[in-house]
């Protein structure tokens, strides 16, 4: 099934952008009158008649909706630290994107041997994996912010989770994931999960201790030592296994 996303939505109608119309009119050759799936971003997928094949600017019908197409039963913000390749970092998001997250946020911590990211460029990506992958949501993916910032502003009733190589008791995901789906079997509201993922230099012991000290878990990711992109798509992969 072919998926084109839209943003402009109103009264039955959906329009497609440019890069959306020119998609689906000139490479995929929809005419008036085709049927054409559309996801709103936010969770939703719309089935839909083609009105105008207007490769600037196509418009359809909904005839349909489908509610949380494509959802997982959590809310997954992944943290991870922009890699010195960047293709490796891109490389995470995409397949972070296609099996389950919901915010992606470079995180710059005093390790990092990057500290600019094109965000721009993630959000495309994000969004041709979701559409590639049959996900209503496309991730957010937030502007960069420092390690000890994201430290501080996450909320405390989510499970807070940090990676890092650094001695200590630590706990496996899967272990507390399973003790977050009892708790939560009966809740309302999705489990929020925040994992916390280093640069190639780890954290520092002053951002691994400040997590410790704001009530973050430390977990282990196995006995392997594992490229930073490596580690959070192994984090993703458990928590998505988890539910």
């Amino acid at each position: 099934m072919e998926i084109f996303w839209s943003d402009c939505i109103e009264d039955g109608i959906l329009k497609l952008n440019a890069e959306e119309s020119g998609h689906c009119v000139k490479v995929l050759r929809h005419r008036e009158g085709d049927g054409i799936a559309v996801i709103d971003g936010v969770g939703n997928l719309y089935r839909c008649e083609l009105l105008d094949a207007d490769a600037r600017g196509a418009t359809a019908a909904i005839k349909s909706i489908e509610r949380g197409f494509g959802a997982h039963p959590y809310r997954l913000t992944m943290a991870v630290c922009p890699t010195k390749n960047t293709d490796r970092y891109e490389w995470f998001v995409e397949k972070a994107t296609e099996i389950g997250v919901d915010a992606i946020v470079p995180v710059i911590g005093e390790r990092s041997e990057r500290k600019v990211l094109k965000t721009e460029r993630l959000r495309r990506i994000v969004l041709s994996a979701a559409k590639q992958s049959l996900k209503g949501t496309v991730p957010a993916v937030e502007e960069p912010v420092s390690v000890r910032d994201f430290i501080a502003g996450s909320p405390g009733h989510a499970l807070n989770l940090i990676c890092h190589c650094m001695e200590g008791e630590k706990s496996g995901i899967a272990e507390l994931l399973q003790e977050v789906r009892r708790q939560d079997e009966n809740a309302a509201a999705l489990p929020e999960i925040r994992i916390l993922i280093g640069p190639e230099g780890d954290f520092s012991p002053e951002e691994a201790a400040l997590a410790l000290e704001r009530g973050w878990k430390p977990v282990t990711l196995g006995k392997s030592r594992l490229r930073t992109e490596t580690a959070a798509l192994v984090a993703v992969t458990q928590v998505y296994s988890a539910f």
